[in-house]
């Protein structure tokens, strides 16, 4: 794993894109039916998934063009941090598909443009710190391709695993302090090593090689625990240390509130 900052602008902005191309595959020959056939999240139907993605593109191009207006989009979220992603979602699942379709392809390309002339060290509002252009790119990718896993979820559909995983796996350990920090609850002092398999069979790696605290698994199920797409008992990550062990149970990629997670498979049926 590595920092965005590290990896060519280009590059990053490509994986971006080429997740969101993956994500738009999935749904682009859908009918009516498949639109609003029900995902793994709550209440959400693939019609809801493609317009949260939609939703957050536009707030992350007003972040880069208009502090001010993101301002008032920040301060409304902060009065209703519970509702206010549903909120966006129902809106734009409610468009027509071909409407909404095309409402999201508009405003990641528009958000594409905007990344693509971002100025170094540049940095942006967002719901949670202040984001980098890389640092804003990533947490998109982490988002399309959290949010294509569900939509491939209720179509049945597996997708293979790339090594654009390692942008999800990145922001996941970047964000070890912000999952106990939202839940009222201290960070540990502490470094943690992380080992993840890559799908391509690469170690990638975070942490001081003799740290006490663990984590180790496949990329994939690395990734699907911190975007909260699998109960960490139907995956392979493993934990030594009690600390890292309580950051499995808590770990999210995503600014915002502690979302619910997802149910065990065993406790499902």
């Amino acid at each position: 794993m590595s920092d965005p900052a590290a990896h060519p602008a280009a590059s990053l902005l490509d994986d971006l894109r080429a997740e969101s191309e993956e994500a738009d595959r999935l749904v682009a020959e859908l009918d009516d039916t498949g639109w609003s056939l029900a995902t793994p999240a709550a209440g959400w139907t693939v019609a809801h998934q493609i317009a949260h993605l939609a939703w957050t593109d536009t707030a992350a191009l007003l972040a880069m063009t208009d502090e001010a207006a993101f301002a008032d989009e920040a301060a409304k979220a902060l009065a209703a941090p519970e509702t206010f992603v549903d909120e966006g979602a129902e809106a734009g699942a409610a468009l027509p598909p071909v409407r909404l379709l095309a409402h999201w392809r508009e405003g990641r390309e528009r958000l594409q443009q905007a990344l693509r002339s971002a100025p170094d060290g540049g940095r942006f509002p967002w719901y949670g710190p202040p984001m980098s252009a890389p640092s804003m790119a990533t947490a998109r990718l982490m988002e399309t391709w959290a949010h294509g896993q569900d939509i491939a979820d209720a179509l049945g559909v597996r997708r293979e695993p790339t090594a654009r995983l390692r942008h999800v796996a990145w922001i996941g350990v970047r964000a070890r302090d912000y999952a106990y920090l939202v839940r009222g609850e201290q960070p540990p002092t502490t470094p943690f090593r992380v080992e993840l398999t890559s799908p391509g069979g690469e170690l990638w790696t975070s942490g001081p090689e003799d740290a006490d605290q663990r984590v180790t698994g496949p990329a994939l199920d690395f990734c699907l625990l911190v975007t909260q797409r699998a109960h960490r008992a139907d995956l392979a990550v493993r934990a030594e240390g009690a600390d890292a062990d309580r950051w499995l149970d808590i770990a999210q990629a995503f600014a915002g509130p502690a979302g619910p997670g997802r149910p065990a498979k065993g406790a499902a049926r």
